[in-house]
Parts: structure tokens; sequence; C-alpha cells
């Protein structure tokens, strides 16, 4: 089995060799024997382990195990204690997933501290075809029947293709300990009634089914490379970057069949779960928006526009009388002047004595109004939004110079006329967007 490990390494993880990774390991045998395999080739690896303090005196005792297995394999370990059970409580998650969260992020945060940048993992062909089994008794696409991938940007999984009952072959035969973690045989979680039940039967059923699920998840996995493939050009034909927000035009999208299956295709790398209500924004009003835990899609007319959910801002900001700078939420110069010169979208002129301080600029809101600069009579903010084809997330953008509730400037696109030069006009002050 060393042999090939070791050439299973060389072609497709080539990037360990010549490198320090961090090896996860509990004690088990999957992850005991990945160490081992991974010292009789000379790889250059530290141990990370995790002591979730789940199975009192047996966790205890799994520690010191894996110390002793890194002093006898002369590695660096790394060994952290975590309150599981607090943390499943008070994010409301099952102690599956709490241990999960809690081990990754301190994964990476160990990677970072120490500059690591693998993390090697001890996941076997019988865990992968664990995963499709729980992925298809809860219904799933061809992602989720590909199975654990066996390497991402930072995480590598050199024990994929060997089963759980050859790595248990090879420590017996070379005489190697590991911890059996008595939570393994328990059937009240899924994985492990999977594992116990279910997987054992399907083995009676044809000798060679592990064998033949390992073709069959190859073939899943090169036809989903061809799916992205199509994705991946489909996202550059309707998807258009302007600045930070996405516009993806509706008709096109439409055109797709089957529609709903290219949404989710299209946009599950934003975070988007609940995949109707994608849809149904696709006939919506403008301004219905549909939001993840990252990303948010709002209708606007005759597109999409996709942005990222930031931290809450402050939305007004004031001007001081004699203020001859801001920089926040825009980088404006304020100057008094002798004459206006040339005008521009970015400039703006106002009578100094109609202004009352503090001046404000703020997001807009319901209800307000000016009076359009070169025009007569009011018009409503938003009808003047609407009049210029403005899209929903500009307006949400978009600030207002103010004096008191009235608008002297919707900043960047028209004056209004209460406040312009006219030839009894005493001072004047300039308003300058900076770059």
């Amino acid at each position: 089995m060393v042999n090939e490990f070791r050439a299973h390494i060389k072609k497709q993880f080539p990037s360990l060799q010549g490198t320090t990774f961090l090896l996860a390991c509990s004690g088990g045998v999957d992850s005991t024997v990945l160490a081992y395999l991974c010292k009789r080739s000379k790889m250059d690896f530290a141990i990370a382990h995790c002591n979730f303090n789940l199975r009192g005196t047996e966790s205890d005792a799994d520690e010191k195990f894996v110390k002793d297995l890194a002093d006898k394999l002369e590695k660096k370990i790394h060994v952290t204690h975590f309150e599981t059970n607090d943390y499943a409580s008070k994010n409301k998650v099952s102690i599956q997933m709490a241990a999960r969260a809690l081990r990754y992020a301190w994964f990476t945060e160990t990677m970072a501290t120490f500059g690591y940048t693998t993390l090697a993992t001890a996941h076997q062909l019988n865990d992968s075809l664990e995963t499709f089994l729980i992925n298809l008794s809860r219904g799933t696409g061809i992602d989720g029947l590909t199975g654990i991938p066996e390497k991402t940007n930072t995480i590598a999984r050199p024990l994929l293709v060997f089963s759980r009952e050859r790595i248990l072959q090879y420590a017996k035969n070379e005489g190697i300990e590991w911890r059996e973690d008595s939570s393994n045989a328990e059937t009240t979680y899924l994985r492990n009634r999977i594992r116990h039940k279910l997987i054992p039967g399907l083995l009676d059923l044809h000798p060679t089914f592990l064998e033949n699920f390992q073709t069959t998840q190859a073939h899943l996995q090169h036809t989903s490379l061809i799916v992205d493939d199509h994705v991946k050009d489909v996202r550059e034909k309707l998807f258009q970057n302007k600045g930070d927000v996405i516009h993806i035009a509706i008709s096109p999208l439409l055109e797709l069949y089957p529609l709903q299956t290219y949404l989710y295709s299209l946009f599950k790398a934003y975070g988007f779960t609940e995949w109707q209500d994608v849809a149904d924004l696709l006939s919506a009003n403008s301004g219905k928006q549909v939001v993840s835990k990252t990303h948010r899609l709002v209708k606007d007319r005759t597109h999409l526009l996709l942005t990222t959910l930031k931290n809450k801002v402050v939305t007004s900001y004031q001007i001081e009388k004699n203020q001859t700078v801001i920089r926040e939420p825009i980088h404006m110069s304020i100057t008094e002047t002798p004459y206006m010169e040339n005008t521009s979208g970015e400039i703006l002129y106002v009578d100094k004595e109609t202004l009352k301080y503090p001046l404000t600029v703020r997001k807009w809101k319901k209800g307000d109004y000016f009076y359009p600069f070169g025009m007569r009579g009011t018009k409503k903010v938003s009808k003047f939004f609407k009049d210029e084809k403005i899209d929903v997330i500009s307006k949400e953008k978009q600030w207002l110079l103010c004096s008191g509730e009235d608008v002297v400037w919707i900043i960047g696109k028209r004056g209004d006329n209460r406040f312009k030069v006219t030839g009894k006009t005493k001072g004047i002050l300039k308003f300058s967007i900076q770059e």
C-alpha cells in the first residue's frame, strides 16, 4: 500500500512533496494510517488534533494518543480544545455541524499562523459513498452526487482512492495501533446508520459495489466538469460587471431551458437556496429582491442586479459652516469663489446666502422633492430617478446635499433652482466632487 500511496501522491498531489503541510489526526484508524503513510513516504508534515470534549476521559485519551503518535513520528503537533456542546446550543446547530465548524475554523487559523498552505485529511472511499447516499436520500443534483472532492485550494484528501477495509487491513498487517471512537458504533446519526446498516447490504448485493461506485463517481465528476464549463460560458455572456454591481438581462435568461436548473447553476456560488423565489423574481415588480447570506438579487425593470451584502452604513453626514472638505460619504471640496467657471456633473455652484447650516449629505427618502435646475415647478426625487432610468441599486447609493429638509443637489446629477446663482447673488459656494 505504501508504494501505491507514493505513486498516488506523485500523480495527484505533487504539491505535498517538498513542502510542510498540516495533517488532521483524530487518532482513528484512517488518520493514523495517513500519518504513517506520509512518514514512510518521507513527507514533511505537522499534526493537528482537536479535543471536542464530547466523550469525557475518552476524548482526553485520544489527545494523549495523538501526542504520543507525534512524538513517535517525530512531528510537530498542534492541539486545541473546544466546548462543542456550548457552541452547538448557542448557534442552534447539531453537534456534528458544530464540530465541523469549529475544527475547520481552527485549521484555517493554524495554517495562517504557521504558514501551512495545505491541510491533509483522512477521508477515504467509504466516506465518499456515505456522503453520496446521504445526499441522495435528501434529494440533490449532480453536485451532491460527485462525492467529497479529492482536493481544493487548501485541502488534500489522498486516501479517497482507498477503501476502509484496505486501510484497516494495512493497519493490522503493520501492527499500527489506533483509537476507536465509541460514538462511531451508535446508529443515532444518519451517517452511522448508512455505514452499519445500508452499505453492508449493498456490498452483499454486489461484491464489487464499492469499485463500481468509484467508477460511477468518476463519470459524474467528469460530467460535472463539462456542466461547469458550459455554465461558465453562459455566465460570461449574461453577467455584466458594472462597478460593484452585476447586471443580468432577464430576456435571454428566460430563454434558458430548463430554467430552474440554469438558475441553480448560475447563482449557487452566491449563496442562494430558495430557487422558486429566484425564479419568481424574473416576473416580479421592480424593487423586489431575494437575499442570501452573502448577496442580494434585485429586480430592476429588464435586469436582475446582483450585489454583495454590506454592513449597515451611516446614512447622514453633517457639513458645518466654513467647512472646506468632506471625505465621507463622498470626497468633496467646498470653496468660496468670486465667479462661476465651467460647470459639469461633478461641480455645483450655489448662492451662499440661501443655505442653512449645518448642511447634510444623506440618502434620499420617500417623499423627497426638489425644483430641478432648468425646469419649472417641482419634481419628486423618485420621479427624477425613474425619468433618468436610474436602476434600483444606483438609487440606493445616491446621495443628496440638503439644506434643512430642502434638496440642494442630487449629487452628481441635478441641482435645485432655489439655490442657484443669480444676478443678486453676493457670495458663491462651489461644491466639487473629488476623485
